[in-house]
């Protein structure tokens, strides 16, 4: 098993910035990949970022590009995502996510065995 905890959500206004972390305990040695996705209430749940187990790739939605960045721990125990020039349509549940039956990179939410309880990002116009 492996346990996920989010932390780092909260208000902030259009334009600013705040960082996400996610931390792994349990079985993570068995895990290829560890992302973000979001969810908005009364839409599916999106891939966000991912970043190679490696830490050395790293992948995109095209609607953070330039304005967000994902990044690891070399003990690969910690997520982080950081989002700067935040916009209101930022606003979502964040999830940390892992499994070891897909590829770092996938960006279906399927394919992911563990989530955490999420944390809410809301961005104020």
């Amino acid at each position: 098993q492996v346990q996920l905890v989010e932390s780092g959500g909260g208000l902030v206004q259009a334009g600013g910035s705040l960082s996400l972390s996610c931390l792994a305990s349990g079985r993570t040695i068995r895990m290829h990949a560890m992302n973000w996705f979001r969810q908005v209430p009364g839409k599916e749940r999106e891939f966000v970022a991912a970043v190679s187990w490696s830490g050395g790739s790293t992948d995109y939605a095209d609607s953070v590009i330039g304005r967000f960045t994902i990044s690891r721990d070399n003990a690969k125990t910690t997520v982080w995502l950081q989002m700067n020039s935040l916009k209101p349509e930022d606003t979502a549940v964040y999830y940390c996510a892992a499994t070891g039956d897909a590829d770092w990179g996938n960006r279906n939410p399927n394919k992911y065995q563990y989530w955490g309880q999420g944390t809410q990002v809301t961005v104020s116009s």
